[in-house]
C-alpha cells in the first residue's frame, strides 16, 4: 500500500509540474457535472460477496489547457462494507489532477487522472483515498460533453479500497466565442475571423493595431497616421512609394550623398562620385565597365574579360593566369598541359602520360598512381599502399592455420592432414599478390630448449618449403622459429601446452 501512495504521489507531482509549465500556452474553460456511480468495495479487497452500489457524483472542473484540468468531485451514495451486514452511506471530496490527450477539433479526449480525497462513513468515521483512474469526454457541442471515469481508490486504512465506474454529464461554463480569438462574440466585431482584442476581434496580419480592412500596408506594420503604412525615415513618403524607405531626403524622398546629380535611390555608388551611363558609378580606367566590376579598375579590359588584359590571349585573365606568359588551358590554370589531364605540365609528374594521381596513370582507380601502387592491377586502400584489404574470411584462415597445421610427433615433418590447410595459405598468396608472407614456428616449453628452438625453425621451413613446391614465389616469404619463447597459453596445461604448438602466418607489405 505504502509502494502504490508513493507511485499515486509521484503521478500527482508529476502532473502538476506538467500542468505549471503549460498553463499558460492557452486559455481553459470552466465546467460542472454530475454522474451515476457504480460503487464496488469487494473486488478490490478480495472478497467476492460484497454487491456493487451506486452514488451519485457532482464535480466542478477548472481546465487551463488542452493538456491539463484540476477537478473536484463530490460523492454521495452507499457502499456494501467488508465489516458491515448493512449497506453504510458514503460521503466523499477529493481533488484530481487530468493529463488530457487531446487534439483539436478531437470528438474524443481522453485523459488519465490522479490525486486524492477524503471519504466519511455514515457522517462518522473518515479516512484519506489516493484515486487513479481513466476517463474520456466526448464532446456533443461547444459546451456540452458526455463523461465517462474509471478510477480505482487506494485506501490508507484496511479493507477500504474501492473501485468507481462513473457516466455522466458536464457543461462548459464559458462565452460563445465563434473563432476562437478570445474576444466573446457579444464584443468581437469579426466574429467569424479571429483577431486580437485591441482591434475588436479582427485581423491584425501585422499587429500594429489597425485592422486589416483600414490598413493601406496589411502585412507591414505602420502608424495610424499613415493609414498603416510605414515611414522608417520619417520624411513624409511612406515607405512603399519612397525609394529610399530608411534614408530621408529631398530629391523624391532620397538623399544625394556624393553630389553627383544621381539621387541616391537610384545611384549605384551613393557614396562616390560617377557617371551617369554607369548609374553613378565611377570608372577609372574609361572602359565602360564600373570599378566595382572591374577585376582590373586601373587597366583596361574587355567586358569578356571582366575588365582586366590576357597577355598570351589564351582566354585566362593575367591576375588568374599562372602563366600568363605562355599560352595555357583553364583545366591547368592557364599554362600548358601536354597530356590533357588539368594538371600543369611543371607539376605533373607525368607530363606526356595522362593520369589522375598527381598526372600520373592509376589503372586500378584506387587513389594510388601505378608508380607508388604495390598492387597497380588491383584496388586497395592507402594504409596498404595500394593493396586490398584482406577479407576477413581469409584472415580467419591464417588464423585457423596457425593451429591445424600438424607435424610428426617430435619432427617437422608435415603430416597429410595439413596439405589441405597450406594450400589454402597458398591461394590466398596468389589472390594476394602484393602481400609478403612471415612464417612463425612456435612449441611448447616441454623438452630441451634448444631443441624446442631447431624444431619450431624447421617447421616453419618446413611450411615454407611446401609453399614453394605450390607455386609461391620464395622472395615472397620469409621464416624464423622462436622455440618456447612466445607462448599464447599456459604450458601448464595440456590444452594450453596444445596451443603453443603453432606455426603462425602473418600476411604483410613492405
Amino acid at each position: 500500500m505504502k509502494k502504490f501512495s508513493l507511485a499515486a504521489a509521484i503521478v500527482c507531482c508529476s502532473l502538476l509540474f506538467l500542468g505549471n509549465s503549460l498553463v499558460a500556452q492557452k486559455k481553459g474553460y470552466h465546467a460542472i457535472g454530475a454522474k451515476v456511480l457504480f460503487v464496488d468495495f469487494g473486488y478490490s479487497n478480495g472478497v467476492d460477496s460484497l454487491d456493487v452500489t451506486n452514488a451519485l457524483e457532482l464535480q466542478y472542473l477548472r481546465n487551463f489547457n488542452k493538456y491539463l484540468s484540476f477537478a473536484v468531485p463530490v460523492k454521495i451514495g452507499v457502499a456494501d462494507l467488508v465489516d458491515d451486514i448493512n449497506n453504510r452511506t458514503i460521503f466523499s471530496i477529493d481533488g484530481i489532477f487530468q493529463l488530457q490527450l487531446q487534439r483539436d477539433s478531437s470528438f474524443i479526449t481522453p485523459y488519465i487522472m490522479a490525486g486524492g480525497g477524503w471519504m466519511n462513513e455514515n457522517f462518522e468515521e473518515g479516512h484519506i483515498n489516493v484515486p487513479v483512474g481513466v476517463g474520456a469526454n466526448l464532446n456533443l457541442s461547444e459546451s456540452l460533453m458526455i463523461n465517462i471515469q474509471a478510477e480505482f481508490r487506494q485506501a490508507l486504512v484496511k479493507d477500504r479500497n474501492n473501485a468507481h465506474v462513473g457516466l455522466g454529464m458536464m457543461y462548459k461554463l464559458t462565452t460563445q466565442d465563434a473563432d476562437k480569438d478570445g474576444v466573446p462574440d457579444s464584443k468581437d466585431e469579426c466574429p467569424n475571423q479571429a483577431g486580437p482584442e485591441n482591434t475588436m476581434g479582427c485581423p491584425d496580419s501585422d499587429m500594429d493595431g489597425i485592422r486589416d480592412a483600414r490598413d493601406k500596408c496589411p502585412t507591414l506594420p505602420g502608424k495610424k497616421a499613415t493609414r498603416g503604412c510605414p515611414d522608417t525615415d520619417g520624411d513624409g513618403l511612406t515607405d512603399n512609394v519612397d525609394p529610399c524607405p530608411n534614408e530621408a531626403g529631398d530629391n523624391n524622398g532620397c538623399p544625394d550623398t556624393d553630389g553627383d546629380g544621381i539621387h541616391d535611390g537610384i545611384d549605384k555608388c551613393p557614396d562616390v562620385a560617377g557617371v551617369e551611363a554607369l548609374m553613378g558609378c565611377p570608372d577609372a580606367d574609361g572602359d565602360g565597365i564600373t570599378d566595382a566590376d572591374d577585376q582590373c579598375p586601373n587597366d583596361k579590359g574587355t567586358e569578356a574579360t571582366q575588365g582586366c588584359p590576357d597577355t598570351d590571349m589564351d582566354g585566362i585573365l593575367d591576375k588568374d593566369d599562372r602563366c600568363p606568359n605562355e599560352a595555357g588551358v583553364a583545366s591547368a590554370q592557364g599554362c600548358p598541359d601536354a597530356d590533357g589531364d588539368g594538371i600543369a605540365d611543371a607539376t605533373d609528374r607525368c607530363p606526356n602520360k595522362a593520369g589522375e594521381s598527381n598526372g600520373c596513370p592509376d589503372t586500378d582507380g584506387d587513389g594510388i598512381d601505378d608508380g607508388d601502387d604495390r598492387c597497380p592491377n588491383i584496388a586497395g586502400i592507402e594504409e596498404n599502399k595500394g593493396c586490398p584489404e584482406i577479407k576477413k574470411e581469409e584472415k580467419e584462415k591464417l588464423r585457423f592455420a596457425a593451429q591445424a597445421v600438424q607435424f610428426e610427433t617430435g619432427k617437422s615433418t608435415l603430416k597429410i592432414a595439413s596439405y589441405n590447410i597450406l594450400n589454402d595459405v597458398a591461394d590466398i598468396m596468389k589472390k594476394y599478390a602484393g602481400y609478403r608472407l612471415r612464417i612463425a614456428g612456435h612449441t611448447d616449453s616441454t623438452g630441451d630448449n634448444e631443441r624446442n628452438l631447431e624444431l619450431s625453425k624447421d617447421r616453419a621451413q618446413a611450411c615454407y618449403d611446401y609453399l614453394i613446391s605450390q607455386g609461391i614465389n620464395a622472395n615472397r616469404m620469409v621464416w624464423e622459429g622462436y622455440g618456447e619463447t612466445l607462448p599464447i597459453a599456459s604450458n601448464k596445461r595440456s590444452a594450453g601446452r596444445r596451443k603453443n604448438r603453432r606455426v603462425e602466418f602473418d600476411l604483410f607489405i613492405e
